[in-house]
C-alpha cells in the first residue's frame, strides 16, 4: 500500500486493550507519515462476540492485531481472518513462548490477570494519589517529602507536573516543585532523607516559544517579563546552578518527549537503588 493510504489496524483484545493500544503506537511511530486508524475491540471473551466484531473488521479490512487467551476463540479469529485473507499479528506470543520455556511453566489462561487489583495495583493508586496534592510545590515539608520516590525541580513549563503524573501512573510518588529565583526551594529539600532529587531544565529559546504559547492559550498578551529573554536565561542559568551546587542530576527535556524523560528519571532511580543494594553487606 502507498503512504497516502489509510490503514486500519483493529485491536481484538479479551481486555481492556491497552497493550494493543501500546503496541500499535510503538509501531506506528517507526513509520514517517503512515496513516492509520485504530479500531478497538475490547472484552471479547466468547465466540458469538468474535463473530460480532469480525462482520465489523471485514467491512474495514486491515490489519488484525490480537491478544486472546482462550483457545476456542483464538481459533476462531485466527481461521475467520485467513477466510477474509486479513493479515494478523499475536504480538506477545513470542515473549510469552521464552517466557514459559524459561520459566519451565505454561503460561496463565486467564484474560486480562495484569488488571488484577493486586499490590502493584494500589501502590499505582497511591502513587498518583501523592502526586497529585504535591503538584507545582504543594506541601513541601520535611515529613511530606520524605513519603516521595522522586521529587522533580525545574522552572516552569519544563514539564514537571505531567512528567509527575506519568512517573505517578509507573508507581512512583512524584513531587514536584517550581525553581524561581525570588522564591528558592526550602532549604530542607536538599537534605530530606528517601526521595530521588531530579532537576529538570530547557534551552532559553525552547522555553520562550513554549511559555509565549502558553500566554496566548490564555488570552493573555505574550510581552510579560514571563516571556523576556533576558529574565528566561536568567532563570534557567540559576536553576542550573542551584541543581550543581547540590549535586542534582540534570535532565535536559529540550528534545524529550514526557516519556522519554520518565525512562531517563526511572534510570537514574534504578541505579540508586542497584547502587543501595550493592553497599549493604551480606
Amino acid at each position: 500500500m502507498t503512504g497516502a493510504e489509510v490503514l486500519h489496524l483493529h485491536l481484538i483484545s479479551d481486555s481492556t486493550g491497552e497493550t494493543l493500544e501500546s503496541v500499535a503506537k510503538a509501531s506506528l511511530a517507526r513509520f514517517e507519515g503512515a496513516q492509520a486508524v485504530k479500531h478497538f475491540w475490547p472484552m471479547v471473551r466468547s465466540e458469538g462476540h468474535l463473530d460480532r466484531v469480525i462482520i465489523e473488521v471485514a467491512k474495514k479490512p486491515g490489519l488484525v492485531i490480537y491478544t486472546l487467551v482462550d483457545g476456542a476463540v483464538r481459533e476462531r479469529l485466527e481461521q475467520r481472518c485467513a477466510a477474509l485473507g486479513l493479515p494478523m499479528v499475536s504480538p506477545l506470543d513470542p515473549t510469552i513462548s521464552a517466557l514459559s520455556e524459561l520459566l519451565g511453566q505454561a503460561a496463565t489462561r486467564r484474560p486480562g490477570r495484569q488488571h488484577i487489583m493486586d499490590h502493584a495495583y494500589f501502590q499505582r493508586v497511591d502513587a498518583i494519589n501523592y502526586t497529585m496534592v504535591h503538584d507545582d510545590g504543594a506541601m513541601t515539608a520535611r515529613e511530606e517529602l520524605a513519603e516521595a520516590d522522586i521529587v522533580l525541580l525545574g522552572v516552569s513549563r519544563t514539564s514537571k507536573t505531567p512528567t509527575s503524573i506519568y512517573l505517578a501512573n509507573r508507581g512512583y510518588k512524584t513531587a514536584n516543585i517550581p525553581v524561581v529565583p525570588q522564591s528558592p526551594p526550602p532549604p530542607h529539600i536538599w537534605t530530606v532523607q528517601g526521595p530521588l532529587l531530579v532537576g529538570l531544565t530547557t534551552s532559553p529559546d525552547r522555553l520562550q516559544s513554549i511559555r509565549r504559547n502558553r500566554l496566548l492559550s490564555l488570552g493573555q498578551a505574550p510581552d510579560t517579563d514571563y516571556v523576556n529573554t533576558d529574565r528566561i536565561a536568567a532563570e534557567v542559568a540559576f536553576a542550573r546552578r542551584l541543581f550543581a551546587d547540590h549535586d542534582v542530576p540534570v535532565i535536559d527535556v529540550t528534545r524529550r518527549s514526557i516519556e522519554e524523560t520518565a525512562a531517563a528519571i526511572i534510570n537514574l532511580h534504578q541505579a540508586r537503588a542497584d547502587r543501595s543494594s550493592e553497599s549493604i553487606p551480606e
